[in-house]
C-alpha cells in the first residue's frame, strides 16, 4: 500500500484531487500513471484497503475517491459510508469488477456518486472523475438499467403510499433521463434545452424531495411510483 505523506502538497489550481483505493497494487500504479497524463487530474494518494482509504481521505480531503468494492479489512462499501460521514465534500466513484445489482444499489445508498466497471477505458474513468467532481452522478447505462430493476423490486415489495411533493412534467422528464444514466449534457440534448436548465431542474427536484443526490432522487421516485418505468 502506498499513502500520501503527512504534508500533502496543494494541487495546481483547477485540478481535481483524486485518491485511488484498490487492494491490487499493480492496478493502482497503472491507473495512477494513466491518469497522470490528464492535465486536470492530480492523484494525491493511494490505499490498499477500506480502513486505509478512510484515513487517507481524512488526511488529504480529495475531491474524488476511486474505490474498489471488495477489499480486505473493510470493504469499499463500508469505507464509502465512513468517508461520506467524515469528509462529506468528497465524491466517491466505485471502480470494480462487480456488476451485481446488490453492490450497485448499496453503493448508491451509501453515498457513491458513480459506479464504473474495471473494463472501462481510461477516457471513461477520467471523464467520470470530472463529471462527479462537478456534482453530477455517473453510472454506465448498462448498470443504470440494473439499478432500475433493483428499484422496481423494492417498489414491488410495497409500502403504503405517502403524500409526495408534486414535480412538474419537465422535472419528471429530467428524472426519467437521469434514471436511464444520462448526464446533464445528454439530458439537455434529449430535451432540446440548455445544460444549465437541466442543472436547475435537478436542483429543484432535490430540494422538493429533500434529497442529496441525483441517484437518491431516482430511488425515491421509483419507490413512490412517480416514474412510469417499463
Amino acid at each position: 500500500m502506498s499513502e500520501a505523506s503527512s504534508e500533502v502538497p496543494a494541487s495546481p489550481r483547477g485540478q481535481v484531487r483524486v485518491i485511488l483505493v484498490d487492494d491490487q497494487e499493480l492496478f493502482r500504479r497503472g491507473l495512477t500513471m494513466l491518469l497522470g497524463v490528464e492535465g486536470d487530474i492530480d492523484v494525491v494518494g493511494e490505499a490498499g484497503d477500506g480502513d486505509a482509504a478512510v484515513d487517507l481521505a481524512v488526511e488529504t480531503v480529495p475531491d474524488v475517491v476511486l474505490l474498489d468494492v471488495r477489499m480486505p479489512r473493510s470493504s469499499g462499501l463500508q469505507a464509502c459510508i465512513r468517508i461520506k460521514e467524515l469528509v462529506p465534500s468528497t465524491k466517491i466513484i466505485m471502480l470494480t469488477v462487480s456488476d451485481e445489482e446488490g453492490d450497485l444499489y448499496e453503493a448508491v445508498k451509501n453515498g457513491a456518486s458513480g459506479y464504473l466497471l474495471k473494463d472501462s477505458s481510461i477516457e471513461e474513468v477520467a471523464q467520470a472523475i470530472r463529471v462527479v467532481a462537478e456534482g453530477q452522478s455517473l453510472i454506465s447505462p448498462s448498470m443504470a438499467a440494473k439499478l432500475i430493476v433493483e428499484f422496481k423490486e423494492m417498489a414491488r415489495a410495497g409500502r403504503d403510499q405517502v403524500p409526495t411533493p408534486r414535480l412538474t412534467d419537465r422535472e419528471l422528464q429530467v428524472l426519467r433521463l437521469v434514471a436511464k444514466g444520462l448526464n446533464n449534457r445528454e439530458a439537455a440534448k434529449e430535451l432540446f434545452i440548455s445544460e444549465n436548465t437541466v442543472k436547475n431542474h435537478v436542483r429543484n427536484i432535490l430540494e422538493k424531495l429533500q434529497l442529496h443526490s441525483r441517484m437518491e432522487a431516482v430511488m425515491y421516485a421509483v419507490r413512490e411510483k412517480l416514474l412510469d418505468l417499463p
